[in-house]
């Protein structure tokens, strides 16, 4: 096998925690979690395993590594009698399998750079022993340079739990496999990966459907930008309405640009549709939902000069602007809208959200693509209010305070349950935020209740309330202002399908929640985000901004967070972040795309990371460390051999060896890779070609 360190890395996650422990003196276990020789999370085999079948749900091999361990096995077994092959085929398997364990890395010790190389999994001494008993001379046929009176020592892994078999019968490594990381308290473990900085307050991120893989950013303060599929943003703006939009520096501050939606048919139409706060006559406030379209001559070019206003609604005060815009699955525009803002929906005797002649505090439904009457847009004939004396035929459910946020469930895979269902999160009052399925023509509660419980004692008692509760509800000990995500529906993580994730803007938590469909019920669950053991990865980081402000799918169903270090429309603190479970993957090749090329007559802005990574904290501490060290022995040293003792203590624990950047291999001489490097009696590294001795008699 050749094992060489990811790139970039040099030395290992283990690696800095070891020489950490070394150095100062404490104990820093990397808690073990699945991992693969790429140092990938496992995954489920897209077609049956016929050779390592014991990993086909869940291990590290798909169709293609299974057939190359199945052939260096044939290989092996070519050299051996038949009562060779009876004794010891079985154990020869078990041991070439380890590749497709879920615990490769781990089993070959992958994961520290300053161990010798293995080209075979490490073998418990018990199991060792059996085998090198019944098949002494087989056990040259796997390793041909290996010294048989020090087999067992040199496959020996210092940390007994992942020695094979004792990896397959440990119940702490065994409780959940397959599953998402959780810590003792249940907390999923998930990590986030930085995709966009330097952004002023991102409040929504959509892509247009057009199989370009574009993710068009909306800033507060008016602009749109195109990231690429490449992670590149493009240096002029998609759109830049910031003359038309209302907004201000102030903290916290509700209007601006706060929706961005594409038509169902935009790479035929061309059409987009804004949602955004802007100035009236006699410096009233209203919202506007207006259509553009993108230029002719550049996809990546808004033209404002298309822009058609489809509706107004004139807002009493400058909070509660909701702001989602969304198409369903019927083709119909919705829009969310707040209930007007101050406190507790004073407007009118009921206030606005119940009131259903007012489009304010409301789920909106219309129809774009054709216009009646004069108006911008038609009603659908099947709005629930089409009919009822003084209630605006738009109303498509009513009750609701401020909405931030909501998104159209993509469906199972698989199944398609649940495609089309509306989530959305509301924002409550001064004491509960909650998390509502909307459906047509329902009463959520707003100004008579929030969350589960009253707010307007005299509404809430009202026996023509009629309300729908919502599917979850929190208190403000976990946060004051929900910001409403999305179900999970990608191809990338398959442990996440089917949970609504979902933050808190003010405490910067993220949480989800995971259906009972017998119950008909919604359990919460923790997200914890960042622990350096789950996501000590390549790209993945250890925190992210507080501000929680919005969610994001791309075309291919991954799921992102915008969120900002300082909640200012003028402060250019915000970021883009992506979801990542650790701990299991789609099988590689699945979740591939080939983006539709789009021409671009703006030059591209490569992405650059500002936030630091796990593994480059985890270096950062390591260095450290070892300065002081170095300057330790200086101080103590009392000649000038102080400099050159420092040299020698360095060398002596991180080892001979200079670590190259360059792909993992693949053990066995079935890699690509014609030479292999096998651990030798003394721990150098040597040079062996594929060859295999002839015939054995066991």
């Amino acid at each position: 096998m050749l094992r060489e360190p990811l790139p970039g890395l040099s030395p290992s996650p283990g690696a800095f925690c070891l020489s950490l422990s070394f150095l100062l003196g404490q104990v820093c276990w990397l808690q073990g979690h699945p991992q693969c020789l790429d140092y990938g999370p496992p995954f489920r085999s897209p077609l049956p395993l016929d050779f390592c079948s014991d990993y086909e749900s869940f291990g590290c091999c798909d169709q293609h590594g299974d057939q190359r361990v199945a052939a260096r096995y044939r290989d092996i077994m070519s050299y051996l009698d038949p009562q060779g092959r009876e004794l010891c085929g079985g154990y020869i398997r078990d041991i070439l399998c380890q590749e497709c364990s879920p615990y490769a890395a781990h089993l070959y010790d992958a994961e520290n750079p300053q161990t010798p190389l293995r080209s075979l999994p490490g073998l418990c001494p018990d199991y060792c022993a059996a085998f090198q008993a019944s098949c002494g001379p087989a056990a040259r046929l796997l390793a041909p340079r290996l010294d048989g009176a020090r087999f067992c020592h040199l496959l020996h892994l210092p940390d007994p739990d992942y020695c094979f078999p004792a990896v397959l019968r440990s119940k702490r490594l065994a409780r959940g496999l397959g599953g998402p990381a959780r810590d003792p308290r249940g907390c999923l473990q998930l990590c986030v990966s930085e995709v966009a900085n330097g952004l002023h307050n991102p409040v929504a991120m959509v892509h247009a459907g057009d199989r370009s893989h574009r993710l068009f950013v909306a800033e507060q303060v008016g602009r749109v930008w195109v990231y690429l599929a490449d992670g590149s943003r493009l240096q002029r703006p998609f759109l830049d309405l910031g003359a038309a939009v209302l907004a201000s520096p102030w903290v916290g501050d509700e209007r601006g640009l706060l929706g961005l939606a594409f038509h169902p048919r935009f790479s035929r139409n061309r059409k987009f549709y804004l949602y955004y706060s802007c100035g009236g006559k006699k410096k009233a406030e209203k919202i506007r939902i207006s259509q553009m379209k993108v230029a002719r001559g550049d996809p990546n070019k808004a033209d404002p000069k298309s822009e058609r206003v489809i509706l107004e609604i004139e807002e009493p005060a400058s909070n509660h602007n909701g702001g989602q815009l969304l198409f369903g699955l019927d083709g119909y525009l919705y829009i969310f809208t707040g209930d007007g803002g101050q406190a507790g929906d004073p407007f009118g005797e009921f206030g606005n959200a119940q009131n259903k002649s007012s489009l304010l505090g409301k789920v909106l439904r219309i129809d774009v693509d054709r216009a009646s009457q004069g108006r911008r847009y038609r009603v659908p004939r099947d709005n629930p209010f089409v009919s009822e004396p003084g209630a605006h035929p738009a109303v498509y459910a009513y009750g609701v305070r401020n909405m931030w946020r909501c998104s159209v469930d993509r469906g199972d895979p698989a199944t398609r349950q649940g495609r089309g269902r509306i989530f959305c999160g509301d924002v409550g009052q001064n004491r509960f935020e909650e998390v509502d399925l909307i459906v047509k023509g329902g009463n959520y509660g707003w100004r008579a209740k929030e969350g589960f419980g009253c707010y307007d004692k005299k509404l809430c008692h009202n026996a023509s309330l009629d309300d729908i509760l919502p599917i979850y509800a929190y208190d403000h000990t976990m946060g004051k202002s929900i910001t409403g995500g999305y179900v999970y529906r990608g191809c990338e993580f398959p442990n996440l399908n089917g949970l609504y994730i979902f933050g808190d803007f003010m405490s910067g938590r993220l949480m989800a929640l995971q259906e009972d469909r017998k119950a008909k019920t919604w359990r919460k669950q923790d997200i914890c985000v960042g622990d350096r053991t789950s996501c000590a990865f390549p790209g993945l980081l250890s925190s992210h901004s507080k501000f929680i402000i919005s969610f994001a799918e791309d075309e291919a169903g991954e799921l992102y967070f915008l969120a900002t270090s300082y909640p200012s429309a003028y402060a250019p603190g915000g970021f883009v972040y992506k979801i990542v479970d650790p701990s299991r993957r789609a099988p590689p090749g699945k979740c591939k795309f080939r983006p539709v090329p789009v021409k671009t007559k703006s030059k591209r802005v490569p992405f650059r990371p500002l936030a630091k990574t796990i593994l480059a904290l985890l270096k950062e501490q390591s260095e450290n460390a070892m300065g002081t060290l170095s300057n330790a022995t200086l101080a103590s040293s009392p000649d000038g051999a102080s400099s050159q003792k420092s040299t020698r203590t360095r060398k002596a624990f991180l080892g001979p060896h200079t670590m190259k950047r360059s792909r993992v291999g693949s053990p066995g001489p079935q890699s690509k890779r014609r030479k292999t490097l096998e651990v030798q009696g003394d721990g150098r590294r040597e040079r062996a070609g594929p060859c295999l001795p002839a015939k054995v008699t066991v």
